[in-house]
Formats: structure tokens, sequence, C-alpha cells
């Protein structure tokens, strides 16, 4: 039970209070606008705990599969979704004059670069002004996009008064940045702690009340500009030492040293440790990006992030970095990476998930395109893979294709991989991942 706050029993907090009460008794309606990794399973947790819930997209295809009970996100079950659907708690639409329908809404769009590393946050501004003109008075809009400190207030806050909801009296609005993680078997929507930050302490309060109905434990904060920071501080801590291990990796390479054996040795310690991992680049929507926000924004400050933007070179660097080390290890056997035939092992950013968003096999095959090589790739997760409009071709691990390849190039490492067997077919090996430590091939090259 959500206790009133008693700042919300004063008239002029007619409108909070009358959303607060729905928030209580569950009948209030709850609305996601974006149906990708963060809001599907954002709105089948608010339909679990209760809630009717209103889906917006603007792909048909997503709002189609969703009002036909099939999930297009592994971490959503398909049982799962139909079950809501058919119970009539969860539909979805590309109509967003239904958003006159909802009591609360979430916007869950993403928040890409532009090709110079900018913020573009036109996928906010666009989601902000489709749900502004239908918002009915006493409505909370909570943001759940990851962006630079400010975006709430001086990007979204404005396109939301424009048709004269005032934010902190008629219109209620925060930032709770997303935490997904996505093939997480341990932590999924529910049980992750969620961040909340309003433009006024009436903004947090109500945003706290709608969250604390379906994620077990939310954590409120003063600001919205808190709450965005949050979430690029626990991005850029990952950014940095991940950065810091791909560089040791190369100088541990040159000294003759296993990183991967000194990482598992360090690791033992109990305490002022936390192990990190290198690899052939940083993958998915939020490591790889997530930094040059804060950059950007700290520029209007007269403020250079210079330990961040290093690490932000030295982890983009790591795709060359690979394709020079696969250089080495062909020529080790006399081979040239032009003509050579390679299959990259797993593409998505990350093993057991189907998520191809910013994964390093990108660039990796665009270089290894771009030296001549013969790509092809197996993963099962990704049915197809392209590059720059170009079909990669699939192929099934089997001992006659490992055996015609030059080279297999491990990227992701996928547990349904029988490594012990690709090592046994393989004319050569490299391994990115550590995946082939328990495999005694003098086959593998480790990265």
């Amino acid at each position: 039970m959500i206790a009133a706050h008693p700042g919300l029993k004063r008239k002029d907090d007619r409108e909070a209070m009358g959303l607060l009460e729905k928030l209580e008794d569950g009948s209030a309606v709850l609305g996601v606008v974006g149906l990708g990794y963060v809001g599907l399973p954002l709105a089948t947790e608010m339909g679990k705990s209760g809630f009717s819930v209103v889906g917006f997209d603007i792909t048909p295809g997503k709002v189609d599969s969703v009002n036909a009970g099939k999930s297009y996100i592994p971490d959503v079950p398909t049982s799962e979704l139909a079950s809501l659907v058919s119970k009539g708690l969860l539909q979805a639409t590309t109509d967003f004059s239904r958003i006159g329908e909802v009591d609360a809404v979430a916007i869950c769009v993403p928040t890409p670069l532009d090709e110079m590393k900018e913020p573009d946050t036109s996928f906010m501004e666009n989601a902000a002004r489709s749900v502004a003109p239908y918002l009915r008075p006493g409505a909370l809009v909570t943001l759940e996009s990851t962006t630079y400190p400010g975006t709430t207030e001086e990007v979204i806050a404005p396109i939301l008064e424009a048709h004269g909801l005032v934010v902190g009296k008629t219109l209620f609005l925060a930032f709770s940045p997303e935490r997904v993680d996505p093939g997480n078997p341990v932590y999924q929507t529910k049980n992750t702690p969620k961040v909340v930050g309003g433009v006024t302490p009436e903004c947090t309060r109500l945003a706290v009340a709608m969250y604390s109905r379906f994620i077990d434990t939310v954590v409120p904060v003063s600001t919205t500009r808190a709450a965005e920071m949050t979430k690029l501080l626990e991005n850029i801590f990952r950014s940095v030492n991940i950065a810091l291990m791909n560089e040791l990796l190369m100088m541990s390479d040159r000294m003759g040293i296993n990183l991967w054996e000194v990482i598992d040795a360090a690791k033992t310690k109990p305490f002022g440790f936390m192990p990190f991992y290198p690899g052939p680049g940083l993958g998915g929507h939020c490591i790889p990006i997530d930094p040059f926000y804060l950059s950007w924004k700290a520029k209007q400050y007269d403020f250079h992030t210079e330990f961040i933007e290093l690490s932000g070179k030295i982890n983009e660097n790591m795709p060359y970095y690979v394709v020079t080390r696969l250089m080495d290890a062909l020529n080790g056997q006399r081979k040239a990476l032009a003509g050579s035939k390679v299959i990259i092992l797993g593409v998505a950013y990350k093993a057991d998930i189907d998520d191809m968003r910013e994964s390093p096999a990108i660039k990796v095959a665009e270089l290894l395109l771009a030296k001549g090589a013969e790509v092809s790739y197996h993963d099962s997760y990704v049915p197809q893979f392209s590059v720059k409009g170009a079909g990669i071709p699939h192929v099934d691990i089997t001992a006659e294709t490992i055996g015609a390849a030059d080279v297999v190039l491990l990227i992701t490492d996928h547990t349904d991989v029988d490594y012990a067997f690709v090592a046994d077919h393989s004319q050569l090996v490299l391994d990115t991942r550590n995946a082939f430590k328990d495999v005694a091939s003098d086959k593998v090259v480790r990265l």
C-alpha cells in the first residue's frame, strides 16, 4: 500500500492526489512508448501487477505481434505475454491519440549517437511530441531513455508543456533510467532496483508510487539530473574498467603474459578488486554510447573528460587490434589475410542473446572485408548478418566447414558451441573471449 504524502493533501494538489489514489487502488491505466528491449519487459511487469497497460510503438509489426500475444524479446516469454493479452491487461497500438486513455506513461525509446559521436535526442523528442497533445491533466510521464544530465528538464519538459499543462502542477515528470541487461538469468526488470528522480518532489513521489507497484526496490534521488547521471556513472564505470583491461591485454601480449590468468588470480582477493575482462570491443546500447553523452555535455561547462574519452578511444580501437592479431596469427602459418576464409564465431554483442546493437562483430567484419578476406559466420541466435548492406553467409558448425576455413575468429562466446570440437577440426582459432581456456590445442591463439 502506498501512503499519501502529507504534502499532497492540499487543495492545489488535487491532480496529484487523484493519480496517487488510482495508483494505490490499481485502477490507473499505464502506458509505455517504445516496445523494444526496455519497453516490452516494462509493460509486461506493469500488466502482471494488475494494471491495464497500453503499449505504443511506431512499428506496426511490433504492435501486431504484441496483440497476437507473440513475444519478440527473449526476456519476455510468449506464454507470459499471451496470458496478459488474453486477460485484456496489455494491448498495443500505433495510435498515439490513445495517450488520452492513460494516467501515466513511460517513454522507452533509443538514444543513439550521430555520426559525430554527439547525442541524438530526436527519438525522445519525437516521442514527447507524439504524447504531448493527448496528455490529460494530472498525468505522469517518466523518461527511461539513457541521456545526458539536463535532458528531462531542458528538452522534454518544454515539449510536454507546449499544450498548456505545467510540470509540477497539472503534469508530473520524472526520469528513471532503464537498467536492462538482456539475457541476465538473475536480474530482470522486476528485481533490478529502479532509480527515480522527478522535476519536483511531487513528481518524484508519484513516480516512486507507480514503479513501487511492480518493481521490488525503488530508489528515489533528489533531481532528474541526479537520476540521469546515475545511469551514466554505472556504464562509464564499466567502460573505463574494460578499457583498462584492454590496454593491459595489449601490453601483456608484448610481455608474454597471459592476462586472463592474471585476472583469474587477482579476483581471488576477497576485497578491493572487481574483475573486468578484455575483449574485441564494446557492444550493446549503453556502454559504447553513454560516455560520449557525458563528454558532450561536459564541454558546455568548459570541462573536458579526458579520462572518459581515453577509455572510449581504447575500446573503439579493439576491433582494429583484433584484425591485427588475426593477421599476425595467419602470418605464422605463412598466409595472408587477403583471400583467407574467416569464420566469425558469434556476432551478437554478448553471449546467449540475439541483440546486435553496437556489436563489435560488425566493425570486425567490415575491416576483414576491406582487407579482402572471405567472411562467413555462425551464430544460432542471429539468423541474418550484414555489413554495410552486404549479407554475410551463415554456416553451420561441422567438421567440413570448420576445416575449410583458414581461421575461426571467436567474437561472442555463446554457450551452445562445442569449443573442443571447433579446436579439433579447425586449422587456426583466434579467441577474443578466453572461451577456449579449457581446451588444450596449439591451434588456438588467445587475444
